[in-house]
């Protein structure tokens, strides 16, 4: 197994949102003291959970509660389907902590806005935020209006794609004409 790594970063990134959530510090604290290990092949991380629900560096040697094993070839589904991305991983240990970390995974969600008004005022931040998020739903819109018109392109104009039905409908044609042939190669047969 590869050695756990002490990432800072991703421990203050976590703690930060555990701070804009009392809920899951709640939920956290009730494990506190319990280590949690998350298992990516390449990448190991260790947490404890200390007594106000937050995450620190465990001690060296300390056992682990619960393993969270990641196969890194499902971390895109992982992160399309929060809610299922529990189903793609493997765990050994602890099922109560294992499903209390499942539960604030799912749930916790970063409040852009309030760390952006801090930064420039409540009113700019919610017109960022705003912006930021329309901005991707034009994105999203332009990359599902550019795949339907090559999808069309490639089907109707060009066509290098075939429609499932298209492709049932030749298969049932090329299998009626191969009946005809036999029905007509036995009644030749019996002609002769």
């Amino acid at each position: 197994m590869t050695s756990p790594l002490n990432f800072t970063p991703i421990t203050a990134t976590i703690n930060h949102l555990l701070a804009q959530e009392p809920w899951a510090q709640r939920i956290l604290a009730a494990h506190a003291g319990k280590i949690a290990c998350i298992d990516g092949g390449a990448l190991v991380l260790k947490w404890q959970v200390s007594s106000d629900g937050l995450l620190q560096v465990p001690p060296p040697d300390a056992p682990t509660s619960v393993t969270i094993r990641v196969n890194p070839a499902d971390l895109p589904l992982i992160v399309q389907n929060r809610e299922r991305a529990f189903s793609y991983v493997k765990i050994e240990g602890d099922a109560d902590f294992a499903n209390a970390i499942s539960q604030v995974s799912q749930s916790l969600r970063w409040d852009a806005e309030q760390d952006l008004s801090k930064l420039v005022g409540d009113i700019a931040a919610v017109r960022i935020v705003a912006g930021a998020r329309s901005a991707v739903a034009g994105v999203q819109s332009v990359h599902r209006k550019v795949t339907e018109n090559l999808a069309e392109y490639f089907l109707e104009e060009q066509p290098l794609l075939v429609r499932p039905q298209a492709v049932s409908d030749f298969t049932n044609d090329v299998t009626k004409l191969r009946d005809d042939l036999e029905r007509l190669a036995k009644r030749i047969n019996k002609l002769n």
